[in-house]
């Protein structure tokens, strides 16, 4: 970490400078700030010798931000609340404290937990976003490397030990055919391996979870054609005789659609674990805890819906 130009800095400054932009006014920003009027008028000469701009200018109205003292203001917005947290040791104030929050999930997490997001988490975090990204190949060197504060996905066995993780709901698969299917309700393991499959979301060449089952009891499905959604491999199969092995979750989306029947897969594929994972130097994270917190909420409210 390279901080050559901070440790040259005084940040008390950054307080003058955002007090300053907000306020618009030297005598009014002093008062907050509880300094004299000419300490504010010298911290901000020496504010702009540190920026080498102007940062605010006289206008009728009072002080104006320059462009490079309005991005300095927004980065300030969102850098001294948090800096001020970590210092008082508080919890983290989805209400009053601008930040953005990226999570790579699969398509199955997005259609079902998203929605509950919206609903449960968002109105009551005014500040918070949060960004939700294709999980991939690059996920796990992206939640090493800070790029990502969370990932949702399955419990499929290749998460990293040095991962932490918390089981946020369960599911089990369906299977989906076309309506003119003759396949029974029931599918025995033979009907199943008799079929052929869309298969879905093989990525770094690894095995998903339904074929890892099945190679544990020494057999292997046929999958003519792979895609990367869910939802996709269900689009797939009306009008064909292939099958579709989902979470029963997204199957159920599809409960009233006269195209398609669902049905009950062989029970090697059983029962499945869905896991929230990061990194462990975020454990006591404020933010993040909030973060695994509402993740955790809607998660229960999956799970009792």
């Amino acid at each position: 970490m390279r901080i050559t130009h901070l440790r040259q800095s005084d940040l008390n400054l950054l307080i003058v400078f955002a007090a300053l932009a907000e306020e618009r006014n030297v005598t009014r920003a002093a008062s907050r700030l509880l300094l004299s009027q000419p300490a504010v008028s010298r911290a901000l000469q020496r504010l702009r010798e540190m920026f080498h701009d102007d940062l605010l200018v006289r206008a009728s109205s009072g002080y104006e931000p320059t462009p490079k003292g309005r991005r300095l203001l927004q980065e300030l917005s969102t850098i001294l609340p948090r800096l001020d947290r970590l210092l008082r040791g508080e919890d983290f104030d989805p209400r009053q404290e601008e930040t953005t929050f990226r999570i790579a999930v699969t398509d199955h997490a997005s259609h079902v937990l998203c929605p509950l997001i919206c609903r449960m988490v968002l109105p009551k975090a005014d500040k918070v976003s949060i960004e939700f990204v294709s999980f991939g190949d690059q996920t796990f060197e992206a939640i090493e490397k800070g790029r990502l504060d969370l990932m949702l996905n399955a419990d499929d066995g290749y998460l990293p030990p040095r991962f932490a993780s918390e089981m946020i709901f369960d599911d089990s698969y369906s299977c989906v055919a076309a309506k003119e299917s003759k396949y029974p309700r029931a599918l025995t393991l033979k009907q199943y391996l008799a079929a052929e499959h869309v298969g879905v979301g093989i990525w770094d060449e690894l095995q998903t979870l339904p074929d890892k089952r099945l190679a544990g009891i020494g057999v292997k499905r046929r999958c003519p054609i792979w895609v990367p959604y869910f939802t996709a491999a269900v689009r797939c199969v009306p009008g064909t005789h292939l099958l579709a092995t989902v979470p029963t979750r997204i199957a159920r989306f599809e409960s009233n659609n006269l195209s398609m029947r669902i049905l009950k897969p062989p029970e090697v594929l059983g029962r499945f674990n869905y896991l929230m994972a990061w990194h462990p130097r975020m454990n006591t994270d404020a933010a993040h805890l909030w973060l695994r917190h509402a993740i955790r909420e809607a998660g229960m409210a999956l799970s009792s819906g």
